[in-house]
């Protein structure tokens, strides 16, 4: 067995993990899911699972079609234990993530597609952002961090180093473990609000 195959596997192991880590705290009550996030990240993973998929990669479709998988499960459970999703920030959020998709799904160029994909998953990202910022209580770190980890895994697999390879799971390293950061950063309760 290959060291790339080593870590496609423990990448997808850890990815397939961190899910069911935040599935069991979303129902004992330790995380609350933002909607909004949810539903554009299902959209995202999905559409980049596919992307991933028609370019032939070999490595980031594993991570993506896990994330996909785990987008599933934790927008149902979000519908009922999660929260946010209205608000004008919500809103706008969504539609400026959604336009984004649009733009990714009718560019021919699987470049372009990659950015304005990259481009939704992060304004797609905002209102959980906001959120955990305001109320770190309402998300635990071990999902993230074991993103990040499944992330890196990925990178570490790469045998090519272009833009079209490691983007997605350098942003999806860069963004959990922002979230990470966001979640163990003890803040002055004035500023949470």
């Amino acid at each position: 067995m290959s060291l790339q195959t080593i870590f496609i596997i423990i990448s997808s192991v850890l990815a397939l993990i961190s899910p069911i880590v935040y599935s069991v705290a979303i129902i004992k009550g330790k995380a609350r899911p933002h909607r909004t996030t949810r539903f554009v990240l299902l959209i995202i993973t999905s559409l980049t699972t596919a992307s991933l998929f028609a370019q032939h990669n070999q490595v980031a479709i594993w991570l993506a079609a896990v994330s996909a998988l785990q987008s599933v499960a934790i927008f149902i459970l979000s519908l009922k234990r999660g929260m946010g999703g209205w608000s004008k920030s919500d809103i706008v959020c969504l539609v400026l993530a959604l336009t984004g998709i649009v733009l990714w799904r009718i560019t021919k160029n699987p470049v372009i597609a990659l950015y304005f994909a990259v481009a939704a998953y992060f304004m797609g990202m905002i209102p959980a952002i906001i959120k955990t910022y305001r109320w770190p209580q309402t998300e635990v770190w071990t999902f993230f961090i074991l993103d990040v980890f499944a992330a890196i895994f990925t990178l570490l697999a790469l045998k090519h180093w272009t833009i079209t390879e490691y983007l997605y799971p350098l942003y999806i390293m860069l963004i959990n473990f922002f979230m990470v950061i966001l979640i163990i950063t003890p803040r002055s309760k004035k500023y949470i609000g």
